[in-house]
């Protein structure tokens, strides 16, 4: 059973990773649903405090990249629009240019939102270039944490 759980725990957290970068999969989710598939191996448990830790940063994790791509258009004058056309324009990125499209697609998402609420181009290239650097900080913490997470089941599931 724990080798089963071991397998389970390790693609949860790989596609934690993956989730990092694509915005329909939850990444530090997944990738804390892996830690607890180790834990509950016997062989391999955590302490409740790490549990609990980790699923606080979870938590805070997904909350802030919820907020930071909105967070960075308000704070440059962004629309709704810039952040929205910066989710499509990711998803768009991802599926015509892989992996530059993940990079490029929500910056011109966020510009082409911007023009089409009338503002000038230099006012929507500004704009798209603030929510691009929000989107692109929210894809930091995730993995950052996720990556953390990865790190942490190796080190428990192969090293000790």
């Amino acid at each position: 059973m724990d080798i089963v759980l071991i397998i389970l725990g390790f693609a949860f957290s790989i596609f934690g990773i993956l989730g990092c970068l694509l915005p329909v999969i939850p990444g530090p989710l997944l990738s804390y649903i892996g830690l607890l598939l180790l834990h509950f191996a016997p062989k391999y448990e955590f302490t409740p405090r790490f549990l609990i830790i980790f699923a606080i940063i979870t938590v805070v994790v997904t909350v802030l990249d919820n907020f930071m791509p909105a967070w960075g258009a308000k704070k440059f004058g962004g629309s709704k629009r810039a952040v929205w056309g910066s989710i499509i324009g990711l998803g768009l990125g991802m599926l015509v240019f892989p992996p530059w499209g993940l990079i490029i697609g929500p910056f011109l998402g966020a510009v082409v939102g911007e023009l089409s609420t009338g503002k000038k181009s230099s006012e929507a290239f500004k704009s798209g270039f603030s929510t691009f650097v929000g989107f692109l900080g929210g894809v930091v913490i995730k993995l950052a944490a996720s990556g953390v997470m990865l790190w942490y089941f190796i080190k428990m599931a192969f090293f000790s």
